[in-house]
């Protein structure tokens, strides 16, 4: 499982175009901190979501595996001034988080869970962190993202400061994905540095990932594809997912 160590410090920059704001307007939107402002962030990565959330009026707690990802949002919280408790956990395990209003696990988290039981696991320890009317908000990548455009590559990437080759290749589950991107960073004399990354992504049909919610025992589950923006109905590349405790 991709731990993010050196990715952590160049990832602000390469994921720039995600309108991060969009995701957290659709949050407050649908569960406003009048009706409660507990919220934790899974999967936070550097915390950019956790900080818009939290200057939003929300009382966040920050979740993630990678402790450098973590140190990050730590850095970043404290820039801004905000107090955000950041906790280093899998999801599939997360432990200890009680009475919260709203649990978010954004930007195809879930996506780095290998198996259908672990996004089980997942709902099953979010489910019982929310109190009694609790919001759940996540996204996946579609089966159409995984299957044709993943599979298409390699990618390419290149500024002033940082380069990488993104090679794809196909897992031997059903719409899964290996990401292997070789990355070039120039340092302060001007050479670069390469460093490699590996991740593994596997996504479901829509299908599974609402009945595990309604068995589990959230209810009013809601899909959209236009949180960032509308998309072509046989070429949604993102799922967006609401649903109630």
């Amino acid at each position: 499982m991709a731990m993010y160590d050196q990715f952590a410090f160049i990832y602000d920059r390469l994921m720039s175009d995600i309108p991060y704001t969009k995701y957290a307007e659709w949050v407050q939107k649908k569960a406003p901190t009048s009706a409660g402002n507990k919220l934790v962030d899974i999967g936070c990565g550097t915390g950019v979501l956790s900080v818009q959330f939290a200057k939003a009026g929300y009382e966040v707690i920050g979740v993630d595996l990678s402790e450098a990802m973590l140190t990050v949002a730590q850095n970043r919280s404290t820039e801004n001034h905000l107090s955000i408790s950041y906790i280093c956990q899998s999801m599939a395990e997360m432990d200890g988080i009680q009475g919260m209003d709203i649990a978010v696990i954004a930007i195809d988290s879930l996506n780095y869970l290998e198996t259908i039981q672990e996004v089980e696991q997942t709902f099953q320890h979010v489910f019982h962190s929310l109190v009694e009317g609790g919001h759940l908000f996540f996204d996946v990548h579609s089966l159409y993202k995984m299957d044709e455009i993943f599979p298409n590559g390699p990618f390419t990437y290149e500024d002033d400061q940082v380069a990488y080759i993104w090679n794809t290749e196909i897992g031997e589950e059903r719409h899964s994905i290996y990401h292997d991107i070789s990355f070039f960073v120039k340092d302060e004399s001007g050479y670069y540095e390469r460093f490699e990354e590996s991740h593994y992504q596997r996504s479901f049909p829509l299908e599974s990932y609402e009945n595990l919610l309604k068995k589990i025992g959230f209810t009013s589950v809601s899909v959209s594809t236009s949180i960032f923006e509308e998309q072509s109905e046989k070429e949604v590349e993102r799922i967006f997912v609401h649903a109630r405790k």
